[in-house]
């Protein structure tokens, strides 16, 4: 079956992937912009304290795109499927049910964060000052929250039948947040308002883009009208109960991150200090940018592998995967020299004063912390996989260890390698993960 110009079933699948990966990367490189460019304003404009306090909710960020990845990539992988079947009517009822339910929650979750900020930061282990920097910050970008969400969900479907109009609504809104960053920090001089507010407008003219693409009436797979019937409305439960099977590993994968970011900020804090806190803000503002990498080379497959799978070509779905980890690890291999080579150079964009102790601390730890991402890489591409083939189990439980087992080793080395086993936690952790995925590939 041919949707546009992809024929995800007879088309060469290196092709195929190449047509997807590209503005699938562009555009999620420039989600990941987003957080980068605020770090840089933040730094530059507002100091080392605001951008700890950031940091501090940070987490808050990745948990909202979690819910986005979720809810995408589950209605992504049942859309899929079912168009991979022929039936474009429940393909297109899939999409709809899947950005109804997540507006809702969406709208809760922001109503709840608007409402309980310094509690929520409080949790997240601010202290003193910094929180009410982390609470001002985190009340002004909930409000936006609704963006946040579809922002990362939207493009799962629009990449279906046009992945470079994806990639264009995504530059569209890293634009407006670059310049309005400038303006509002450096112009203006607004501090974290401003931040939050460039990020908010920014999310919100990227969503108004990709809504409108779906719901054109001449694009194949867009927004279809929902009954509002007991039976519909039951089949819409059931849909989306299963559509967060499917996507609960990715949301796990953005969770992980956020709970790495709380542990870190927790570890760094006992041991350094705010300036420690600091120092590991720049990994959390650019992990970020390896993780929508490796997350846009699992979206440019995941069509390919679910739609090849509801057909039962599993070659075909097991070549992407190869195509997958090749590009993952040559991605890891660059980005790390890179790391290692310019570390005194990346951390300046962050924080100017090379003689402060926040800066000295992030210039050691960043090219040792750059060894953890080719593990990270092999284990989102292999956990993005299983998901996509509907091995949901498989996908969770791996997911969720490479959660558990960073924090583990944040709390466990330090004893043994002090400040240098914090910075090397998260690696010890992916690469225990990645152990247990080769061997689970034996196996199967």
């Amino acid at each position: 079956m041919q949707r546009d110009n992809l024929d995800f079933k007879n088309m060469s699948v290196s092709k195929l992937f190449t047509k997807q990966l590209f503005p699938t990367l562009l555009g999620m490189v420039s989600s990941a912009l987003f957080t980068v460019v605020d770090g840089i304003f933040v730094g530059r404009g507002i100091g080392s304290d605001a951008i700890a306090a950031v940091n501090i909710a940070a987490p808050i960020f990745m948990i909202a795109a979690g819910l986005g990845l979720m809810f995408g990539m589950g209605g992504g992988i049942l859309a899929s499927i079912n168009l991979s079947r022929g039936k474009l009517v429940v393909a297109n009822i899939n999409v709809t049910q899947s950005i109804v339910m997540l507006t809702i929650v969406s709208i809760i979750m922001g109503i709840l964060l608007t409402v309980f900020p310094e509690t929520v930061v409080t949790l997240l282990g601010a202290e003193g000052h910094l929180t009410e920097l982390s609470a001002e910050y985190l009340f002004w970008f909930s409000i936006s929250i609704p963006s946040t969400v579809l922002l990362v969900a939207l493009p799962f479907f629009v990449r279906l039948t046009n992945p470079n109009f994806a990639m264009w609504a995504m530059l569209a809104a890293t634009v407006v947040n670059i310049l309005l960053d400038y303006i509002f920090i450096f112009i203006f001089e607004w501090g974290l308002f401003g931040a939050a507010i460039a990020t908010d407008l920014g999310e919100l003219v990227g969503t108004l883009l990709l809504l409108g693409y779906l719901l054109r009436p001449s694009v194949s797979v867009r927004f279809a009208k929902l009954k509002m019937s007991i039976k519909s409305i039951r089949l819409t439960l059931r849909n989306t109960w299963y559509m967060l099977k499917l996507g609960v590993s990715s949301c796990l994968s953005e969770i992980t991150i956020a709970v790495m970011a709380i542990a870190g900020n927790y570890v760094f804090m006992s041991h350094l200090g705010t300036d420690g806190v600091a120092a590991y803000s720049i990994v959390c503002y650019l992990f970020p940018i390896i993780f929508m990498v490796f997350n846009a080379m699992v979206q440019s497959a995941q069509p390919i592998v679910s739609y090849n799978y509801g057909c039962g070509q599993l070659l075909r779905s097991n070549k992407a995967l190869r195509l997958c980890i090749i590009s993952a690890v040559v991605f890891a291999l660059l980005i790390s020299g890179v790391f290692v080579c310019f570390s005194g150079d990346i951390v300046s964009l962050f924080l100017p004063d090379r003689t402060s102790h926040a800066w000295q601390y992030a210039v050691a730890g960043l090219p040792l912390f750059a060894v953890d991402y080719i593990f990270f890489g092999i284990n989102v591409i292999t956990i993005g996989y299983y998901t996509s083939i509907e091995r949901i189990n498989l996908a969770m439980r791996l997911t969720l260890l490479r959660g558990i087992l960073p924090v583990l080793f944040f709390f466990v080395l330090p004893a043994w390698l002090g400040v240098t086993g914090i910075w090397l936690a998260v690696t010890a952790g992916d690469i225990t993960t990645t152990i247990l995925i080769v061997l689970c590939r034996k196996k199967v």
